[in-house]
């Protein structure tokens, strides 16, 4: 059986077009989540808040997972080192 890393890896390559984005995040513990907002409003965003605490390391997980992980969890998302832009190529976006 393959590692989690490696199972979560897969398992949102397979699931996922090029074009989309998929991320998950574990905390250790609930009380390090700080807000949920699921809005009642026109719009159907969702805000999640918390910590993942102090950097411990971050990398690629198969050149094709951004691992985050901190003392108090981890924060996983599918991209590539290649489709980051260094801070003067990027353009401040807000998701509407």
């Amino acid at each position: 059986m393959l590692p989690k890393k490696k199972r979560e890896a897969r398992n949102m390559e397979n699931e996922t077009e090029e074009t989309e984005r998929f991320f998950s995040v574990e905390l250790k513990s609930k009380a390090d989540l700080t807000n949920v907002t699921l809005a009642n409003g026109s719009h159907d965003s969702v805000l999640v808040e918390g910590t993942l605490g102090e950097l411990v390391q971050a990398m690629f997980v198969e050149d094709m997972i951004l691992e985050i992980v901190g003392t108090k969890g981890t924060l996983r998302i599918n991209l590539k080192a290649k489709e980051l832009k260094s801070p003067e190529k990027a353009e401040a976006r807000e998701v509407k």
